[in-house]
């Protein structure tokens, strides 16, 4: 009986990994994004996702690249965390395919953002 619980459990954290690790590979590249309801200069942009010693990490931006704190990705959602001009701001973003769409959390408000994933 304690085998096949064993079984079940090893079996249980393997179909979790594997489900994580195509999330991952999914996500990985280059999305350009569009915020709404924002001043031009914030309208749009990149966001660059990759793999590092085995930990997703992600980037906002083409030359200044800005550092994503707190990155999850779980089943299809993706949030995390950026430092802006002395606040914070949270992205909670959900992918379909090619897609990312959600909301951007700040100080001033909800902004909604639509993501694509560049072609390789």
């Amino acid at each position: 009986m304690k085998m096949k619980y064993l079984l079940m459990i090893m079996l249980a954290a393997s179909v979790a990994f594997v489900a994580a690790r195509n999330a991952a590979e999914n996500l990985a590249g280059t999305w350009k994004y569009t915020v709404s309801n924002v001043p031009p200069e914030y309208e749009t942009g990149t966001m660059t996702f990759e793999e590092k010693d085995n930990k997703m990490v992600g980037y906002l931006g083409d030359t200044d690249r800005a550092e994503m704190k707190e990155l999850t990705v779980a089943d299809d959602k993706v949030t995390f965390k950026l430092d802006f001009q002395g606040g914070l701001l949270t992205f909670n973003l959900v992918q379909k395919g090619d897609s990312l769409k959600g909301m951007v959390v700040s100080n001033d408000g909800e902004f909604p953002i639509a993501a694509v994933k560049a072609a390789k």
